[in-house]
């Protein structure tokens, strides 16, 4: 059986994304804090496999129970196993100086101590099962540039795309079947950019050019670049460590 799991799967890309590989006869496993009812009903309707598991990614303990489970299930009958880091938060948006500490924490925790959690856990099993395990983490354009008011969300999302890229040698040099990726999915309508939208000015630079893009029709609907990001991983030339762009890909 084919398993992929997916975080941050109740809304947004991740939802897109579970959709998609439901169809393809892939057994979904989301985590969240909340259920995306119409994934079980996609499910069933498809008759593929799916399971949620509630998670808040902010802490760790929970991240290590909740996904030391999922592995355990997973790997027990598995032939291959997707999975795909796309949770995240923005906030802090404000200059430093003005930083909330506690979402600053928060920020990290969700964008770059879970995601590298959840890969060592899957690379551990893979590694002493043999199964082929493909991972991607869903970075970010901020990755490669400082933007204002975005420091953390900046250089949490730079951070995992090196992490990407040293695992990604590793698993090279140890000429494992499994690979990992970073996927850059550009600008999407979805709740974040709805958070953007609603930063102040004094925080965020560029706050007018980013509700131009909703004005202006410019954000791609998660459907979209879910089908970008599903054909990729179900492909069968995926370079090890490497960020994929949408916009390269589309």
């Amino acid at each position: 059986m084919k398993y992929a799991v997916i975080t941050g799967a109740s809304r947004g890309l991740g939802a897109a994304v579970a959709q998609k590989l439901l169809t393809e006869g892939i057994h979904v496993i989301s985590v969240a804090r909340h259920e995306n009812t119409e994934l079980k009903q996609a499910a069933a309707e498809a008759g593929t496999g799916y399971m949620h598991f509630v998670c808040n990614l902010g802490f760790e303990e929970q991240v290590q129970n909740v996904f030391s489970e999922i592995a355990e299930t997973v790997f027990k009958d598995a032939e291959q196993v997707f999975v795909i880091n796309n949770a995240g938060v923005i906030e802090p948006i404000e200059v430093a100086g003005e930083l909330d500490s506690s979402l600053v924490m928060t920020n990290v925790q969700v964008n770059l101590n879970a995601p590298i959690m959840i890969c060592n856990l899957f690379l551990q099993k893979a590694k002493k099962t043999a199964v082929e395990t493909v991972i991607a983490n869903v970075t970010s354009g901020a990755a490669e540039r400082p933007i204002h008011g975005w420091s953390i969300y900046c250089s949490t999302k730079a951070a995992i795309n090196m992490f990407t890229m040293t695992a990604g040698l590793e698993l090279e040099k140890a000429e494992s079947s499994s690979k990992i990726i970073a996927f850059s999915p550009g600008i999407m309508d979805t709740d974040m950019q709805a958070t953007i939208r609603s930063s102040s000015e004094e925080a965020f630079a560029e706050l007018e050019t980013f509700k131009n893009y909703k004005e202006k029709g410019s954000l791609r609907s998660p459907e979209i670049v879910a089908g970008a990001l599903v054909e990729l991983l179900l492909g069968s030339h995926l370079e090890n460590g490497k960020v994929y762009k949408v916009n390269d890909l589309l």
